[in-house]
């Protein structure tokens, strides 16, 4: 019960504060010593629960909003910070520094710990906390992505940059430390265009205005990369017009393929470059890049065969963001289905090695096309006898057979 008195000794400077600028009358004053001491209480039992911890937390972070709110109500003057300013917010930060010491294998404990400072601005506590944390749990990709993003927030890409490819270097199975990483490339390119735009820089070739008057202390924080595009003549010129088409971004995409050869890596990717805010061009390089990359590292991938198959018709269904685009049957659109349809069909008919598999990823083309009500019925037809002209060849997988056999079978609306 020593730690208990202790803990009670160390609340009474903050309490009284409180009092002095009437946010708290005594009983309240009393009511939170009472449920302080009976969560310290809890805390020094022989074999604390972490839920202790975290409603202890709780609490407290309760207890600040409301102590602000009462600020604010009270539009009280502005004097010099006093201790109850800080002590509650600062009392959250010890009881998850007295719940990491518990729990130090605890990953999502450390992410509550370092959503709590962020939420409160302490930028230097998050990034000791991060770094803590990395080294505790270097497998662990969120803990990278967390530390990047908060470093990409107060204006440090390099910083970021050196984080997500430490964290590759361990985590390169990851899928969303990759996806993050091609983000902040892209991010650096729009970074790099307003920054151009400022210093009088344009990508075309024309004269450097305001380049040379660059801070030297600004140009130690710039990239390799950064540092020759902002160069005049010809290199400066070669250099900015590379990192405006996304070298970049491309040979991190390039890396990532190696690194992780996975349908689901370039699922993400491509959801990632569509819808991110960049220029259209930009956007149809990066893509372009991405499907040639895809289509050399998943070699006769059933789903890589599909992703690439459909790549107009998500473009154009993206564009329209619905489903009414289907009713309007456009010329665009049916021509888009069909080269989707006729580039699965020569898949599957071309005898792979994975000709089941093929015949699946087919079939669930079809069907998801063909189960649309909106769909006309010419273009749910041809797809029906697309799949029929599969299934009657020799040596044909059961799937298409079956998938024929369902498809043309009457619906129950209709019986």
């Amino acid at each position: 019960m020593e730690r208990v008195q202790f803990q009670q000794e160390q609340m009474l400077a903050e309490l009284k504060d409180l009092v002095q600028k009437s946010l708290f009358n005594q009983s309240e004053v009393k009511q939170i010593v009472k449920k302080r001491t009976q969560f310290e209480t809890a805390l020094v039992r022989r074999i604390p629960k972490k839920g202790d911890f975290l409603r202890y937390a709780a609490y407290e972070m309760n207890l600040e909003q409301l102590r602000r709110k009462r600020v604010e109500r009270l539009k009280l003057e502005k004097t010099a910070p006093s201790i109850s300013d800080y002590a509650l917010v600062r009392r959250q930060f010890q009881i998850f520094e007295r719940a990491l010491k518990k729990f130090k294998s605890d990953v999502g404990l450390w992410i509550q710990y370092i959503q709590v400072a962020k939420r409160e601005g302490a930028r230097s506590l998050v990034g000791r906390i991060t770094a803590r944390a990395l080294q505790l749990h270097p497998r662990t990709p969120a803990l990278y992505i967390i530390a990047a993003s908060h470093e990409l927030n107060h204006m440090s890409p390099s910083a970021a940059r050196a984080l997500l490819q430490r964290g590759l270097r361990l985590n390169a199975d990851s899928v969303d430390m990759w996806r993050e990483y091609v983000r902040m490339e892209l991010g650096f390119v729009e970074g790099m265009k307003r920054r151009w735009t400022v210093l009088g820089i344009h990508e075309e070739g024309h004269p450097v205005v305001e380049a040379e008057t660059t801070a030297a202390e600004d140009m130690a924080t710039l990239t390799p990369e950064e540092i020759a595009a902002e160069k005049g003549g010809d290199e400066g010129e070669r250099a900015r017009q590379a990192i405006m088409d996304g070298a970049i971004v491309k040979s991190v995409i390039l890396s990532a393929a190696k690194a992780l050869p996975s349908i689901n890596l370039f699922t993400a990717l491509e959801v990632l470059i569509r819808s991110y805010p960049s220029q259209e061009r930009l956007r149809t390089a990066l893509l372009d890049h991405l499907y040639s990359v895809l289509k050399d590292t998943l070699q006769g991938d059933p789903h890589a065969v599909k992703m690439l198959a459909t790549r107009k018709l998500r473009e154009l269904t993206s564009q329209e963001n619905s489903d009414d685009f289907v009713m309007a049957e456009s010329e665009e659109f049916i021509d888009a289905l069909q080269a989707a349809n006729e580039s699965f069909s020569l898949a599957v008919g071309a005898g792979s090695t994975n000709a089941s598999g093929m015949a699946d990823v087919y079939v669930e083309f079809v069907e998801e096309w063909c189960k649309l009500p909106t769909l006309d019925p010419n273009l749910r037809a041809y797809l029906v006898a697309s799949l029929r002209k599969l299934a009657r060849q020799p040596n044909a997988p059961p799937s298409l057979q079956a998938a024929h056999v369902q498809l043309t079978l009457p619906s129950k609306k209709a019986l």
